[in-house]
């Protein structure tokens, strides 16, 4: 490595994790880091050089993971793209085994993850091969025939992984998706959505500026044209909301939205689903398809800012609009979606503003400074969200959600946004009466107490806060409510982690340039000392009610409950923060309470004992050299004195004193090592007393003190936590409060073991530890016996001895296990320094241990095999003796979790840079050295581990659940830990399953089973990777059914088997055969191997090694496909044995079915017995054997020969320039065309056939394949040419037996009337007919004729599945068979149709859709003209018209556009029939409407459709509905069935507009656009009928209406549509039927709400709106009057118009306007004006619930002055106030400021009820 220094000095990392340089031994990481990545290097580079994937390459990309999460980026910009374009290729390349494809996607993706570090220059990747691995795994079409089986999570590796290359596309790339992706654009079909879902994953939209009219120029004015003008959110439409929301994330400020601003607020509005209305109906489709919040909070962001800020007023209006749904009282299912963007908002802003303002420059565009978010922008857009998180605060599901948004939005804005919070929280901590409201605020004020506390300039008053906020909190410290008391617990750890605890009250006088605030706070800080001191008295009280006699029945045990733990938890860890940031002198006051509360009472060991344990292990960590002289004479000097006693040591039951102490000073001495030295004569003394007495307490105390007396001395752990590295000495502490952590100079004090700690470790260990191991030994070799309690005690010690000096004994160590796997890499393991030289001048404790143990465990084993408690320590002790060095992974983890908790809720995301606390840092690093310790993936597995593995592979075995389950788990961490073990272990499983092993227990046979099932997450030996591990599991667990000890009448072993076989197939996925490494990843792996910096540890391979390297390739591929072979040989062996229960039959048909692959055929022997299996007596192996031999015909499919064809040669036509879409001259020959169809066999031959129904309709592919017409010569293979599974399946299917069997089991019934049309048996259908033409219909024939007879629903279901497979499976027949196909097919059908049944029509609509599905219409001319034939005949009775309409619309669904002529015919048959009598008829024929309609869609560039025109339809139908429309009201006199009178025409009309009803409420969710215009012209119809009240006694007719109002009311409705609408809606309030006008209002409020924005953007329309409800408030019937009250309350909520001066004074005229006082005149006009005015001043008050504006006091003085009018008027007044005091009344000590003493007065009389007496 020498020579590399020169070149070193320009070395470049690209980022290292920066808290590896804080470790205490950080000077030897950098050599340790250079050899391992010089390893990597090597090695990796030397695997896919010599082509080994398995185990070479993977083994070291394995390390390089490792490597990352060690150091970070640490290597060299050079190395970092290498290593990218290497797992690039790996990842791409083809026919890779899917579980490699996965581990290199996340590996690829983690060395992607900070895309700042590799520019677009440095690295470009090419899109088509992530595209084709990314298709052929999400869009695979094996998988669904069980030919592949692919991990669970790989689609989303798959998807994550695109997002992290997608940068890297190159700048063509655009463009070349677009060729592939445009022509897939057809709104009607699935293709649809696939391709906006691969536009949304794959377009780049990060590209310089210079590259924008390469980039998404190219595509933007046409998507968002189509999403403009598309309605009724189809599925894809969220995937192009994504789309744009990540567009405008990063080119803010260069795509211009402000056109669409109005739209996109709109639809966001839309997508929240919330109820709206009198009726609050919402149609069921909008519920489905909502837009993804996280994607829309960033559209959002994005759009914010810029000139004049135009998305910040529509953003206002939102939360304006739906305020009141956060309000905690309202709740529904749209809730989540409310808060999920309330709470993510804010922290996508922070995001903006972090970029704009703090991130480091990089090569990524940054925002023009024009469009950047100024200040006032962010006033404006927290006050806009201030409301409602308020609201939220309280909110039914937690407070979260809002607590995060609050954080966030404090960060931006603190002066805004923490006054309104401070005063809610002060409120709160004065009442008892209401806890929730407390722990809602103060988790709020958890989230801003660094924007509070820190000296930001925008709000310097927060800081006097603090004071007083920690003194309301103490009150929280509440021994009876547990929530509250935990929250307290983090309120103050929270605030006083943030300040240090220094009386700095002299400083005023002596710093004369302070300020005046700062003056305050100096004088505030005198009260620090008495809130620590209160604390600690709250606590004690805490402590002393939650003593074990006072919590306990006597019966209880004496452990501890889950609260206890929590709270103990909380008390501890807040104590030592309040310590921790004391200043010395309030250290030792408090320190001297503690001491005292400790010593001068006894407590209980097990609950309160712990509680001040640790509250003293807090203190004492603070300041060790001090506390320790407090505690730890005066414990010991108690223990002796009472230890005096020789009677002692013997003694079952100790004094209570005695534990006490003992645990006092266990915790106590859990400090810094350096500071006990100085006690190390008494620590010794009470240990050796204590360790041997009987009582098992005090020895369980006394070895958890030398525990921790050892970790004290031996661990390297950080000494102190305080919030800044000076300590607080400095002369003006508030400089430093919420002072930030600096990572470059965080100052940690270690504790790095000296040399005299060691020697006292290691003193201690000889002896206490030592003793213990002769002891054992001696018990073993029999000299001298213990009792099992001796036994335990000396195990105790031994494991608390290991657990102490873990970190400094080394590991074990030997020889490794040879040959456990072929390669031509090394597969060593990585050492790791972790800062402690291991002393070889000592004993190594650890090998003692581990041989002592063995020893024991063998004796026990065969001794005393029910001594289960010293098993379970052993257990341990061994877990412990592999594993431990100091730190067990599940304290870790959960460490590692609990410190993102805290990080999160206290980071600032705004400035960014790590600038979180210091304690947090700190904690980060001392993480990064515990993770160091842990790192043990891939570790050699050597001889003493064999020798373990072994013996806890016997104690897996033996005789007890309880140990055998421990063991287990060992094991299966162990088997996860050493590389390859599984190989060495299975086989010593196996043997004991199998039926030779003869002496096995019923246990062990579990036991082994168990091993095989493996663990919740770790490896499961049942499925392993590896074929040489399969083919030794499966069929051994086939055949451990032949055992003597396998007994099914045991229901665990049962149960057990079949968890082992659901684990294989939920952890199944194909393992690889065929392994090739490209010449790219060669090429690539070369130019590692000569990289530098540091240079690979070793030379590239030889030639001949690379020689070898290809050969074994070749050699490893035969193999595999051998060991496939055989173990699916040794399955059906297995199969072979008489005697094997049927339940190991049918596992081993899963296990075979399993082994079905694409890229290597089933060995005959296989198809044989699946073929048979058809017919199999059980139905499980029967469904087994369907799906398997549905793959089996996929896997014989021949390849057909396609040709490249050129649609304009075609057609004729050339398409014309830009996007012309939809029915054009240049498709027309796709269209279904009755007078140019295939009858001949020329014409069958000669036209060209398109069978993927979307093609043509937007745009005509790049290349257009097609199956070559004529290929009739090479149809069917003659028997001899098959292939040996070809000839099988043949022979079968023509044995007339075979098929008679097979057609009776398929038409059995399975489960009574839960059955339908099965996809699998389709397939396999479809498969046969496929590939044996029609070789099989013969004998088939008559079995469909008499299914086709017989109406029973199993029949008929299996005729249908036939049916499908045969119309599918004929695709590619030659013309002569297809004709006499359908010759045949024909009036079988019809007798099926004629024969349907109410169980079997969905079964035939299913089928028929299915057979048409993706075929060319052409070739199914036959299908379409027998179903055109009569659907609607009348003569078998309305329900078999309705069947018919239905299978009929089945098959025309499918072909969408092309069947146009078709769908003429079809509506001008319908035309006539539409006034049908019969109601399910009728629902019928409106769902055809809608798909007859569906294609007249007004999308951009679609030219006019040939299908037919809704506009057209409408008009023909007003005509036959007029004599409706001249009636004044409707009533439905028809009845049902009354056929004979049904002539006149107005009996006609009312069952017309019955069945129109029907249509319109079938396309309201079904359509792309809606027909406005059309609709329009049916309103005043509907308005006529539908009712006012809800009531469910009305006929079909009216609810209709009433629904059809609803739906329509809440379409999306575009500028240009607005004042026809309106003109409409004003007709109708001019009419007589107040009926009319009264559903105009409900209407109106749907309309305005669901249209919100669009209406907001056109001013002259708003004011026709207010003008509309003006007038209607005036109307003469009390109810519409009513209803226009309500409705400008909402539209005055929604803000959809100001409550101005000019409104107001409009009210009060009218609410002045005198009534005549005569009694017999009141009705008149004046009494409805009065009345009005008053309705009208009600809606205001009514329009803000939860607040009170400044006109409101005013409006309900007016108000008061009509309570005594005549009805109606008292009514409304009396209602509006007992509402204005329910909504009110929740906040009313807020709402009673705005108001006058005067005012206060008159409304208490009005609110307070009369007196009956008075």
């Amino acid at each position: 490595m020498e020579e590399d220094t020169p070149e070193k000095e320009g070395l470049v990392l690209q980022k290292e994790i920066v808290y590896n340089a804080l470790l205490p031994y950080a000077d030897r990481l950098e050599p340790e880091a250079n050899q391992l990545l010089a390893d990597i290097k090597a090695n990796l580079s030397r695997a896919v050089l010599v082509r080994e994937l398995w185990p070479g390459t993977a083994f070291w990309c394995r390390k390089l993971f490792s490597f990352l999460k060690l150091y970070g980026r640490r290597f060299s910009k050079d190395d970092h793209i290498l290593f990218v374009k290497l797992l690039y290729e790996l990842v791409t390349l083809p026919n890779l085994e899917p579980f490699m494809t996965q581990s290199y996607a996340r590996l690829l993706i983690l060395l992607l993850k900070k895309k700042e570090l590799l520019s677009r220059d440095d690295l470009q990747l090419p899109w088509r091969p992530l595209y084709d691995l990314y298709e052929r795994v999400v869009y695979s079409k094996t998988e669904h025939l069980g030919l592949v089986w692919f991990p669970n999570s790989l689609d989303h590796i798959l998807k994550a992984l695109v997002k992290s290359c997608r940068l890297y596309f190159p700048a063509s790339s655009t463009q070349e998706m677009l060729d592939e992706w445009r022509p897939q654009l057809c709104v009607f079909d699935v293709a649809m959505q696939k391709a906006i879902s691969n536009m949304e994953l794959f377009l780049p939209t990060i590209t310089p500026v210079a590259e924008h009219s390469q980039g998404w120029k190219l595509w933007f004015d046409e998507l968002i044209t189509l999403w403009m003008s598309v309605q009724n959110q189809p599925s894809w439409e969220g995937h192009l909301v994504n789309l744009f929301a990540r567009l405008a994330n990063d080119n803010i400020g260069y795509v211009d939205w402000t056109p669409y601003i109005p739209t996109i607020f709109t639809r966001i509005l839309r997508s929240l689903n919330l109820p709206v209305g009198v009726s609050r109906m919402v149609a069921p489709r909008y519920l489905t398809n909502t837009y993804d919040p996280g994607h829309l909070v960033l559209w959002i962001t994005a759009l914010l800012g810029g000139p004049g800020n135009p998305a910040q007023k529509e953003l206002t209006c939102l939360f304006n609009s739906i305020a009141s749904f956060y309000h905690p009282s309202n709740h529904g299912r749209w809730q989540a979606r409310l808060m999920r963007l309330l709470q993510r908002l804010p922290a996508s802003v922070v995001r903006r503003v972090h970029r704009e303002r703090h991130a480091a420059p990089g090569w990524i565009t940054l925002v023009p400074a024009s469009k950047r978010l100024t200040d006032e922008d962010l006033r404006a857009f927290s006050h806009s969200l201030l409301g409602a998180a308020l609201l939220a605060m309280f909110s039914k599901t937690g407070s979260t959600d809002a607590a995060y948004a609050l954080q966030n939005l404090a960060l931006l804005t603190p002066e805004l946004i923490i006054p309104p919070v401070l005063e809610k929280t002060y409120a709160a901590m004065e009442t008892l009466t209401e806890p929730h409201t407390l722990t809602a605020t103060l988790s709020c004020m958890i989230g801003m107490a660094r924007s509070l506390v820190s000296a930001n300039n925008t709000y310097p008053e927060g800081r006097a806060h603090v004071v007083p906020l920690l003194m309301g909190a103490l009150p929280g410290v509440d021994p009876n409510d547990f929530s509250k008391c935990m929250i307290t617990f983090q309120f103050i750890a929270t605030f006083t982690a943030l300040v240090p605890l220094v009386d700095c009250s002299s400083a005023a006088s002596e710093h004369p340039g302070l300020t005046e605030m700062e003056k305050d706070l100096c004088c505030a800080s005198a009260e620090f000392e008495d809130f620590v001191l209160q604390f600690l008295d709250r606590c004690f009280a805490l402590i002393d009610s939650s003593t074990l006699e006072q919590t306990r029945d006597e019966t209880e045990t004496d452990t501890q409950t889950q609260l206890e733990s929590l709270v103990e938890l909380g008390l501890s860890s807040t104590v030592s923060t309040i310590l921790t940031q004391c200043s010395i002198e309030i250290y030792k006051v408090a320190l001297q309470k503690i001491y005292n509360f400790a010593t001068s009472n006894i407590f209980e060991t097990c609950v309160s004992g712990r509680m001040v344990a640790d509250m003293c292990r807090a203190a004492a960590k603070c300041h060790p050299a001090v506390s320790l002289r407090l505690f730890v004479p005066q414990c010991c000097s108690v223990i002796f004195n009472i230890t005096n006693n020789e009677e002692l040591q013997n003694e079952e039951d100790l004094d209570k004193e005695l534990l006490w102490n003992l645990q006092l000073l266990s915790e106590v001495s859990r400090v810094d090592g350096q500071q006990l030295l100085q006690f190390r004569s008494e620590l010794e003394k009470v240990l050796r007393l204590c360790a041997r007495v009987h009582c098992k307490r005090a020895y369980t105390l006394a070895c958890s003190l030398l525990e921790h007396i050892l970790r004290s001395l031996s661990l390297i752990y950080p000494t102190e936590y305080r919030s800044t590295a000076s300590g607080f000495s400095t002369d003006l502490p508030i400089k430093d409060w919420g002072r930030d952590g600096d990572v470059t100079a965080l100052g940690v004090c270690w504790h790095v073991p000296s040399d005299e700690e060691q020697s006292f470790a290691f003193q201690l260990l000889q002896s206490l530890l030592k003793p213990e191991l002769r002891r054992i030994q001696e018990h073993v070799s029999g000299g001298q016996p213990l009792s099992r309690e001796e036994l335990l005690q000396s195990l105790a010690i031994v494991q608390h001895c290991l657990l102490g000096a873990g970190s400094l004994l080394r590991p074990l160590d030997g020889p490794h296990v040879a040959d456990l796997v072929p390669s031509m890499v090394k597969l060593g393991e990585i050492r790791l320094h972790i800062g402690v030289d291991y002393d070889d001048s000592q004993e190594n404790y650890r090998e003692s241990i581990c041989q002592t143990m063995q020893l024991l465990l063998h004796h026990i084993l065969e001794h005393s095999e029910d001594d289960t408690k010293s098993l379970f320590v052993i257990i341990k002790i061994i877990n412990d003796l592999m594993f431990f060095r100091g730190t067990h992974k599940k304290e870790f983890d959960s460490r590692w979790k609990s410190f993102t908790l805290v990080k999160k809720s206290m980071e600032n995301r705004l400035l960014g840079k790590k600038k979180h606390i210091r304690a947090l840092l700190i904690d980060r690093v001392l993480l990064q050295h515990e993770m160091r310790k842990l790192v043990v993936e891939g570790c050699e597995y050597k001889v003493v581990h064999q020798d373990l593995l072994s013996d806890l592979l016997l104690l897996s075995t033996s005789s007890y659940s309880q140990v055998r389950s421990r063991a287990q788990t060992v094991l299966m961490a162990a088997l996860g830990t050493y590389s390859f073990s599984y190989r060495d272990v299975i086989p010593r499983v196996l043997q004991l399953l199998g039926p030779e092993h003869i002496t096995a227990s019923q246990q062990q046979f579990k036991g082994a089973l168990y091993c095989l099932l493996g663990g919740q997450s770790g490896l499961c030996l049942a499925s392993v990777r590896d074929w040489d591990g399969i083919s030794e599991v499966w069929p051994a667990l086939v055949r451990c059914g032949l055992s003597s000890s396998m007994t099914l009448e045991n229901p665990s072993i049962g149960e057990l088997l079949d968890d082992i076989i659901d684990r294989i197939h939920r952890q199944h996925d194909t393992t690889g055969i065929f392994f090739v490494v490209s010449e790219d990843c060669v090429k690539i792996a070369n130019q590692i191997s000569k990289s530098r910096n540091p240079a690979p540890a070793f030379d590239a391979p030889t030639v001949e090694e690379l020689k070898e390297g290809l050969q074994r390739q070749r050699i490893r591929n035969v193999v595999n496909s051998r060991k496939y072979e055989k173990l699916v040989n040794d399955l059906l062996d297995c199969l072979e044995d008489r005697d094997l229960p049927w339940k190991f039959e049918h596992m081993c048909a899963d296990l075979l079915s399993l082994l079905l692959r694409d890229d290597h055929p089933l060995p005959p022997d296989a198809v044989l017995y699946f073929t048979q299996g058809l017919v199999h007596d059980s139905i499980s192996i029967r469904k087994v054997a369907i799906a398997a031999v549905a793959g089996i015909l996929k896997q014989q499919k021949r390849p057909r020969l396609k040709i490249t064809v050129k649609p304009s040669d075609i057609s004729g036509v050339e398409d014309p320039e830009g996007v012309c879409v939809g029915d054009r001259a240049s498709n027309r020959w796709l269209q279904y065309d009755s007078s140019n169809l295939p009858i001949t066999e020329h014409q069958w031959d000669t036209q060209p056939y398109v069978e993927k129904t979307h093609v043509g309709y937007y745009s005509w592919p790049r290349e257009m394949m097609i199956y070559a017409g004529c290929e009739k010569a090479k149809e069917d293979l003659s028997y001899e040419e098959m292939s040996e599974g070809d000839k099988i399946i043949h022979e079968y299917f023509t044995d007339a037996e075979f098929i008679e069997q097979l057609i009776e089991f398929l038409s059995l019934e399975e489960r009574k009337g839960k059955d339908s049309f099965n996809p699998r048996r389709f397939c396999l259908f479809k498969g046969l007919f496929r590939n044996y033409g029609d070789a099989f219909l013969p004998l088939l024939w008559p079995h469909l004729e008499s299914l086709s007879a017989d109406p029973h629903e199993s029949s008929q279901r299996c005729l249908c599945e036939i049916t499908a497979g045969l119309i599918r499976g004929s695709k590619l027949w030659s013309f002569s068979k297809v004709e006499r196909l359908w010759q045949l097919l024909c009036p079988l059908i019809r007798t099926a149709l004629a024969n349907i049944t109410v169980e079997t029509y969905t079964d035939w609509g299913t089928s028929i859709a299915t057979a048409c599905e993706g075929r060319d219409p052409r070739k199914l001319h036959w299908l379409f003209e027998l179903l055109m034939e009569s659907p609607l005949s009348g003569e078998a009775g309305s329900f078999r018209d309705a069947s018919l309409l239905y299978v009929l619309q089945g098959g025309l669904a499918q072909q969408q556009w092309r069947v146009s002529e078709l769908l003429h015919r079809l509506l001008s048959f319908l035309e006539p029939r539409l006034p049908h009598v019969y109601k399910d008829v009728r629902e019928r024929i409106g769902s055809v409407l809608t798909y007859i309609f569906m294609i007249d869609v007004a999308l951009p560039h679609t030219s006019t459709t040939s299908s037919p025109h809704v506009a057209e339809f409408v008009g023909r139908v007003l005509d036959r509905l007029k004599p409706l429309t001249s009636e004044p009201e409707i009533h439905n006199h028809v009845q049902e069935g009354s056929t004979h009178g049904s002539s006149d025409e107005r009996t006609q009309a009312v069952k017309l507009l019955k069945t129109v009803l029907k249509w319109l409420m079938a396309s309201a969710g079904r359509t792309f656009t809606t027909p406005v215009q059309q609709q329009l012209q049916l309103l005043p119809l509907l308005f006529k009928i539908a009712p006012v009240e809800i009531d469910e006694s009305y006929d079909e007719m009216k609810q209709d209406a009433r629904t059809c109002l609803s739906l329509m009311s809440q379409g999306l409705l575009y500028p240009e549509h607005v004042p026809s609408v309106l003109a409409a809606l004003e007709e109708m309030s001019l009419k007589r039927s107040w009926h009319s006008r009264f559903s105009v209002l409900t209407y109106l409020q749907i309309m305005v709400f669901y249209n919100l924005f669009t209406l907001l953007s056109l001013p002259q329309e708003v004011l026709r709106i207010r003008a509309l409800v003006m007038q209607l408030l005036l109307d003469e019937q009390l109810e519409v009057r009513d209803m226009a009250g309500t409705t400008l309350s909402g539209l005055l909520q929604c803000h959809f118009f100001p409550l101005d001066s000019g409104l107001h004074s409009k009210l009060h005229t009218l609410s002045q306007t005198a009534v005549p006082r005569a009694r017999g005149e009141i009705a008149s006009t004046d009494l409805v004006r009065r009345h009005a005015g008053v309705l009208g001043l009600s809606a205001c008050i009514m329009s803000s619930p939860y607040d009170v504006p400044e006109w409101m006091p005013q409006i309900l003085m007016e108000l008061s002055d009509h309570l005594n009018d005549p009805q109606p008027i008292e009514m409304t007044v009396k209602k509006t106030l007992s509402e204005f005091r329910r909504t009110h009344h929740d906040n009313w000590q807020e709402h009673r400021q705005s108001f006058t003493d005067d005012q206060l007065l008159v409304l208490t009389d009005l609110l307070v009820s009369p007196c009956y007496y008075a």
